[in-house]
């Protein structure tokens, strides 16, 4: 008897690091991928320190159960030593692992300090905090203004003039209905502010989020892979910003690129055949 419920333990973690060790499923976008992958990395040191002081726990209690008259325990510096070592690397794992992941400009957004030759940033308003691409990858990344207002979202498709203007080829809102198109196999940036409150962009499968503040642009940027392409993803607002912060809802929708071609061209028949 002991043995089968030793046997059905030793088989339930088994198949629980087993799951936990097994392959992701693909991801939409470059920066799940980032985050997915880090969380993986902490479940798995997680699962190993979970079975060792569980293990260390059972142990304990079988082997002293019977004990009638156990010793007090005493100092032990080497186990102190220990544990206070064991610990800290832990935590140093947890932290660099975690650095290592916001540092990207696909989770903790794009910085001046990170694109110190960023070309200007293709925005419709003089508000300081965007950053333009680097000046190679220009004509390749693709702009769009997301702005947030009570209680909904504006999305302007922009591109920069030769002359230094700024042209929005396309604007849509979501309190007509209509979402946030992205194309797929490409970098964007998202240029995220408000003209009201603080708001903030969230789109959770896309591993996309960040606050939108008046008069500041904070920009962001994704890569979608082509597992996105056709998929609708629920955008959120991720911050209060008063009664009716609860509908304030969008959809993005990832296309590939010649489809995005076909929507700049012509919004409105694109979206109805949609």
């Amino acid at each position: 008897m002991k043995r089968t419920r030793v046997a059905g333990a030793v088989a339930t973690v088994l198949a629980l690091l087993a799951v936990a060790v097994g392959p992701a499923a693909a991801q939409p976008s470059e920066n799940i991928g980032i985050i997915s992958s880090l969380d993986s990395e902490l479940l798995y040191v997680s699962a190993i320190i979970a079975v060792v002081v569980e293990a260390t726990l059972i142990y304990t209690v079988v082997r002293y159960r019977n004990n009638d008259d156990p010793k007090p325990t005493q100092e032990n510096r080497r186990l102190e030593i220990t544990w206070t070592i064991a610990t800290a690397i832990v935590l140093l794992f947890v932290g660099v692992a975690a650095y290592a992941a916001l540092g990207s400009p696909l989770v903790g957004g794009v910085t001046a300090a990170q694109n110190p030759n960023a070309v200007e940033p293709a925005v419709t308003h003089d508000y300081p905090g965007a950053v333009g691409p680097p000046p190679e990858r220009q004509e390749e990344i693709v702009e769009i203004e997301v702005t947030a207002q009570k209680y909904y979202w504006t999305f302007n498709y922009t591109e920069t003039m030769e002359n230094g203007n700024v042209s929005t080829m396309v604007s849509t809102s979501s309190s007509s209905g209509q979402p946030l198109v992205l194309p797929a196999n490409t970098q964007v940036y998202l240029h995220v502010s408000s003209v009201d409150w603080l708001h903030a962009v969230h789109i959770p499968k896309l591993g996309l989020k960040q606050d939108a503040m008046p008069g500041k642009y904070n920009t962001i940027t994704t890569e979608l892979n082509d597992e996105a392409i056709g998929n609708s993803y629920q955008l959120y607002c991720a911050e209060y910003c008063g009664v009716g912060h609860s509908a304030m809802l969008g959809e993005v929708l990832v296309v590939s690129q010649e489809d995005y071609e076909r929507f700049t061209e012509n919004p409105e028949e694109f979206l109805a055949n949609q």
